[in-house]
């Protein structure tokens, strides 16, 4: 029957009831990968390029177009190579925020919608013309609620005409200047096999022939190294590899996995299920080295310049401290601590790319000195990643309390040397921080909100141990103290760069996850609260 089915197709294609095209497979784009596409100021792979692109109109890497789940590289190839009206019926521009969306009375349930539907939308065209006459009257000027969301909508529909109009794939290098040209900028009598690589890419795309499609990929990608001005080879093919294995996520499985052994081998520590955890642990985190390490040789620089690559650095650092001292004293806590502050920073990395923004940038240039990025920002991230230890060690902490069972003063003093190894870091950071910042603008301390909070969170800090040394409190306040002092971390790390978004670091700014962050913090005040009163319970027996 199926054989029937198939001569049946093929007779009705030949005689001209079926158009030929439509027996024929759809082009897959994978030849695509290793072209080098500038965009951003950087020269990227185009396998990158497409993924960050879509993410930025759509918050996705693959969406589901006439039915079928496209990935970021059909989705942009076909806007690039057939690029007609029809898109702009497409549901492909988020609008992620509930009250902009009822507000310009968009249908509330959805999250991504069409350019037709954007571009015809009254309100919305006034939010937005609105949002631009701010930044008009002042370039410097932080738009908040409506109006940053109204303008975020403003730059994704501009995106979009950019992507239609084809402005944005630049894929030839100048003989003179920086910006690369598209297709269309090239003088035909200079680079007619350029153009007539693409126009062929074009045609073969149209007609939905593979074979003809590759074969004009391959003399696109020869007239790019003929042209020259590429990045190395190994660089292109280590980032796509980077873009394809997923590191990090693989890494918080298998830290999640580690987490699961030791909770269900909780009382045989030295046995077999702590071994596992171990081993998991440590897999995970030599994961995690080799995509920080990728970053590194991809950009050039330590991979802590914006929010995305510190939560994955602190993230690792917090496991790195964790396996230092699990060698040292072999106790399980600081595994037990470290696991799920590691896995639910990873997640949120992985999970929020509106948020969080995954691409590698070029550096701002007040960043442009690794000596110190890398001496700097590097020992205040790790000193985050140490309290965010000692929080997970709290927590083992408090949890046996709130479970009626006496942490043991062991298990007290493991957290006092995490919060030691953390004031030394932070202390050390801001200090070096006042070095650089007289460096690059004339002055050791200015009060700048990143300053004055990274100052505070010290001083809560030192505040802490200074009551453990003096007898204020026990090991339980210690506990509490480093769940509470962690908030000073919050706000110097999340609160200045996506709450007030003021000060000299405007390199760091992001908006979004206020909910998140509100919810884990009322979260951790009731879990010190339940706490205490079972620990006045149990006092009161």
């Amino acid at each position: 029957m199926m054989t029937r089915s198939l001569a049946l197709l093929s007779l009705l294609a030949l005689t001209g009831v079926i158009p030929t095209g439509s027996l024929r497979a759809e082009v897959a784009p994978r030849s695509l990968e290793s072209l080098v596409i500038q965009e951003g100021g950087r020269k990227k792979p185009y396998l990158v390029f497409t993924e960050e692109t879509l993410r930025s109109l759509s918050g996705k890497t693959a969406l589901t177009l006439n039915g079928q789940k496209k990935d970021a590289m059909t989705v942009i190839t076909g806007l690039w190579m057939s690029p007609d009206d029809s898109w702009k019926g497409k549901e492909l521009i988020l609008v992620s925020n509930r009250p902009l969306r009822q507000q310009i009375g968009l249908d509330p349930v959805r999250k991504l919608y069409s350019w037709n539907e954007l571009s015809s939308n009254e309100a919305l065209a006034k939010e937005i013309t609105s949002a631009a006459g701010v930044r008009r009257r002042d370039p410097k000027a932080k738009l908040v609620g409506i109006q940053k969301e109204a303008s975020d909508v403003g730059m994704r529909m501009g995106l979009f005409e950019e992507l239609l109009t084809g402005t944005d794939f630049k894929i030839i290098a100048p003989l003179s200047g920086s910006d690369w040209l598209t297709s269309a900028q090239i003088d035909s009598s200079e680079g007619k096999e350029i153009i007539d690589s693409v126009a062929s890419m074009r045609s073969a795309w149209m007609t939905k022939d593979p074979s003809s499609f590759d074969q004009s990929v391959a003399a696109l990608l020869s007239l790019q190294k003929q042209i020259g001005g590429l990045p190395p080879d190994w660089k292109i093919s280590l980032e796509i590899a980077y873009q394809k294995t997923h590191p990090f996520r693989w890494a918080w499985i298998l830290y999640a996995a580690a987490g699961i052994i030791l909770l269900l081998s909780r009382n045989s520590w030295e046995r077999l299920g702590y071994q596992i955890a171990w081993v998991l642990a440590g897999s995970g985190f030599l994961l995690q080295a080799a995509g920080l390490l990728a970053r590194v040789l991809i950009a050039g620089r330590p991979p802590v310049t914006n929010m995305y690559e510190s939560v994955i650095w602190v993230a690792f650092g917090t496991i790195l401290f964790a396996l230092i001292f699990e060698a040292i004293y072999k106790a399980g806590s600081f595994l037990l601590g470290a696991v799920p502050v590691a896995v639910a920073s990873l997640i949120l990395a992985d999970s929020q790319p509106v948020i969080l923004d995954h691409s590698i940038h070029p550096l701002t240039p007040v960043l442009r000195d690794n000596f110190w990025l890398s001496t700097h920002v590097l020992s205040i991230t790790l000193s985050y990643a140490a309290f965010a230890l000692s929080l997970g060690v709290a927590h083992v902490a408090l949890a046996q309390v709130i479970a009626g069972r006496r942490p043991t003063a062991i298990l007290y003093t493991y957290l006092y040397k995490t919060l030691q190894v953390g004031v030394l870091l932070l202390a050390t950071g801001t200090i070096l921080g006042g070095v650089w910042a007289n460096y690059s603008w004339g002055r050791f301390w200015d009060w700048d909100p990143k300053e004055t909070w990274a100052l505070t969170a010290l001083l809560g800090y030192l505040f802490l141990l200074h009551g453990r040394i003096s007898g204020l409190w026990g090991g339980f306040g210690l506990a509490v103290g480093s769940v509470i002092a962690f908030m000073s971390v919050l706000m110097a790390w999340y609160g200045v760069n996506f709450v007030l978004g003021a000060g000299l670091h405007s390199y760091g700014f992001g908006t979004g996850g206020f909910p998140l962050v509100a919810a884990f913090v009322g979260c951790e005040i009731l879990f010190v609260a339940i706490a205490f009163l079972r620990k006045r319970q149990s006092t009161a027996v």
